[in-house]
């Protein structure tokens, strides 16, 4: 049975804000789900079943499914598809969504409320998820609209501009917004302390970066002292060609095979993928977890093991890297076969047996291959000389 689930999206100012479309879905729902918030809008003499968000949420699906075939209408804070929980229940019980109606949402509301163009804005949530994702999107001139966890939120946002070297940056809370208890608390980053904000808050930031602040592009090919490393990294010359070959698209997913301290799968993410990494160090393992963090994108999956084995059961994979090991018996053959379509799988290799291999490869798959000399120019005594890296050859193929 489809089709007998409705979303609404509701404001501060309650049922009065609603739409007559959306008032409809309300007074005529037998079954009324959403936070406690929002089923407290509703009447009292309303006769609809009410149902709260499950803890762990997931427990909510299961809640809500037991009421297939009757008429149900979640209630939700704002655009239910943008961060809200619409968007969660589209990805679960897509078929069984009848209509979705939005109110404004707090992203609207508050680039209302600064004059901001919306277009013009980096939009990202730090409710459940970890705040790292600030770092991302930090640059000079960055407009950020932050939606809170809770209301310790704006004075850990504003620690970890002003860590940053972005104390400068202008920090705007705006709480409760479209209701009658909307308030605005404004402050540098630095000078924000530790004011009381209510658990519902939206944040602006306008970054402001000191003249040492280190500012990091999205393009491949960050500095190798970006990274913590033991030494054992894809330096950055190779590591931007590696990323060329690798073509990143937003939300495809990368195996990053022999993570080392992340790097490759790091900046990966950075141009918006997702990416897996297998690591059978554990002390590298740590560091690529510090180094997702610190880079903005703490949602780096690792996996401890080697491969082939540590691949059973992942997700296919959009793209492949092999930074080492490619000769590892039934390596190869694990990621081609895993490999979706149209994939690209690359590998690299600094030694003689590792380039036998994928010249064996290249022959049978086909592909391109490719030698990376890099030298550096380092001090000689006095003066300066160059100092050539290890050439590494790499092998790129489309399944």
């Amino acid at each position: 049975m489809s089709g007998w689930l409705n979303i609404v999206g509701i404001g501060e100012d309650g049922l009065d804000g609603l739409s007559p479309a959306a008032r409809a879905l309300v007074d005529s729902a037998e079954v009324l789900v959403g936070g406690a918030r929002h089923l407290a809008m509703i009447p009292a003499d309303h006769p609809a079943e009410r149902v709260g968000w499950g803890k762990p949420f997931d427990d909510s699906f299961a809640a809500i499914e037991a009421h297939a075939g009757r008429r149900v209408t979640v209630l939700t804070t704002g655009d239910p598809m943008y961060y809200g929980a619409g968007a969660v229940l589209s990805r679960r019980m897509k078929d069984t969504i009848a209509a979705v109606i939005p109110a404004p949402g707090a992203f609207s509301l508050a680039a209302a409320r600064m004059r901001w163009p919306l277009q013009d804005v980096a939009c990202l949530t730090v409710h459940g998820r970890a705040a790292e994702v600030l770092y991302l999107h930090l640059y000079p001139g960055a407009r950020l609209l932050i939606l809170a966890n809770d209301g310790d939120t704006p004075a850990q946002i504003a620690g970890m501009l002003t860590a940053r070297g972005y104390g400068d940056s202008r920090v705007v809370a705006l709480e409760h917004m479209g209701g009658p208890h909307e308030a605005r608390y404004e402050a540098l980053a630095k000078d924000w302390g530790d004011g009381p904000v209510a658990d519902l808050n939206t944040l602006a930031v306008e970054c402001v970066a000191a003249p040492d602040a280190r500012v990091f592009s999205r393009v491949a090919g960050l500095p190798d002292d970006a990274f913590e490393h033991d030494g054992k990294m894809t330096k950055r010359e190779v590591r931007a060609a590696t990323l060329a070959a690798l073509a990143p698209l937003p939300g495809q997913l990368l195996w990053d095979v022999g993570a080392g301290c992340g790097s490759v799968a790091i900046e990966w993410m950075r141009a918006g993928g997702r990416a897996i990494g297998i690591e059978n160090n554990p002390d590298r393992m740590a560091m690529a977890a510090r180094n997702a963090a610190l880079l903005g994108v703490p949602e780096l999956a690792l996996i401890s093991g080697e491969a082939p084995a540590a691949l059973e059961g992942l997700d296919a994979p959009d793209a492949v890297f092999v930074g080492g090991g490619i000769g590892t018996d039934g390596l190869f053959e694990a990621c081609w076969s895993a490999l979706k379509p149209g994939g690209r799988l690359v590998a690299n290799t600094v030694t003689i047996e590792g380039e036998s291999t994928l010249a064996r490869l290249h022959r049978e798959h086909g592909g391109d291959m490719v030698r990376l000399a890099v030298s550096r120019l380092s001090p000689v005594g006095r003066l300066q000389g160059w100092k050539p890296l290890m050439t590494v050859t790499q092998w790129q193929a489309v399944k």
